[in-house]
């Protein structure tokens, strides 16, 4: 029988590192500036577990329309604010060439708390991510979605890949950031749950022993919200790019509509073991868009070309029903222009033919960061 259409309201969080405008290495965020971005940003500005991190959270937008306004004007209020004490925001999963023995943890009793837990694993987190919710108020209706949304979670990285450099290395890696985030516990592809009971149970399992205080220590790639009735998609790099964010976040939506528009058929995405799915992880986090997917039916690697196609006609008619057909068709351009770390790539072995040291280099592409930080604002 039909049951209700979600909203589909969106938020999207993403962290960003701070830069020294002189040395383009990290720096911590001075308290006034903390202070000012808070104070200007209520409630949608806080910090994040190193002192050269920062998050922001869109407010619950009605469209994507909505996300761009909100997520400029937040983008926009921390880039001036940094400008006045020489820093810059970067929205990129890791800094090409920072240690992260270097790095502080910001003095707060979650973060205190979390060192003390995860001991040298968390120490390690010199890494930024992206959010993406989606409002779906009926919980077993959240749950049955996210059993089918799994899938394309490979897709989603692959997309959004920004980090194929760590301390001053090419990592070979698209992204180098869920090799760090992987080490965490609870995290990687979600289970499948035959229900939001069966959800709640296994999460109460783990409260009940004291080991967690609540959902928002499960930091799977996908989740339903600790704290909102909405799916949270976690797998993705933060964009340098606003509208690159804006294509992340319309597609993770109009693939959300479009499984519950399935479900009004009486049809479901076919469910796959998490043993398939991740070697679709692992393609995506290696290769980016340069190396293809396992179609499991097909039983072929199939191109990113034809994988975009798919996709696109796949929610021509969510996309159209959402208003997000142009962030959707923005997929073309990001596979024609490279990913955010194909781009870097480029930059840096551009320096270096051009005669630049390796640190001059990496020193190169943090300013082609800088600038794609604020190129759509």
């Amino acid at each position: 029988m039909p049951t209700a259409q979600p909203d589909f309201t969106l938020g999207v969080e993403e962290e960003y590192l701070l830069v020294d405008l002189d040395t383009l290495d990290l720096a911590p965020a001075p308290e006034a500036l903390m202070q000012r971005c808070g104070a200007a940003l209520q409630g949608q500005f806080s910090p994040e577990f190193l002192q050269c991190q920062v998050e922001i959270g869109t407010r619950v937008c009605a469209d994507v329309a909505e996300a761009r306004d909100d997520l400029k004007r937040l983008r926009s209020t921390v880039a001036e604010i940094a400008r006045d004490f020489n820093l810059a925001p970067i929205a990129a999963s890791c800094h090409p060439f920072s240690d992260w023995r270097d790095q502080h943890h910001t003095d707060k009793d979650r973060y205190n708390h979390l060192r003390g837990d995860l001991a040298g694993v968390v120490r390690r987190m010199l890494i930024c991510g992206m959010h993406v919710h989606v409002g779906v108020p009926a919980p077993d209706q959240r749950i049955d979605l996210m059993n089918q949304l799994r899938y394309f979670l490979p897709h989603l990285l692959a997309l959004s890949c920004s980090s194929p450099f760590w301390q001053g290395e090419d990592t070979g890696l698209s992204c180098y950031r869920l090799t760090v985030f992987d080490n965490l516990p609870r995290t990687g592809l979600p289970p499948q749950f035959d229900s939001w009971g069966s959800y709640e149970r296994s999460v109460q399992t783990l409260i009940d022993l004291k080991l967690i205080e609540d959902s928002s220590k499960i930091w799977w790639d996908l989740r339903p919200s600790a704290r909102f009735p909405t799916i949270e998609t976690r797998i993705c790099d933060v964009s340098p790019r606003l509208e690159t964010a804006l294509t992340l976040a319309a597609l993770v939506q109009a693939l959300t509509r479009m499984l519950w528009r399935l479900s009004q058929k009486n049809q479901r995405w076919r469910l796959y073991d998490n043993f398939l799915l991740s070697e679709n992880r692992w393609r995506a986090q290696r290769y980016g868009l340069t190396g293809g997917l396992i179609d499991f039916g097909a039983r072929a690697i199939t191109p990113f070309e034809a994988l975009i196609d798919n996709l696109i006609e796949l929610v021509a008619e969510d996309a159209d029903a959402l208003g997000t057909r142009p962030e959707i068709e923005n997929m073309r351009n990001i596979l024609a222009t490279g990913t955010s770390a194909d781009q870097q790539r480029r930059i840096y072995q551009d320096a270096v033919h051009a005669g630049d040291t390796s640190q001059a280099a990496l020193g190169a592409v943090v300013k082609h960061l800088i600038e794609e930080f604020h190129a759509d604002l």
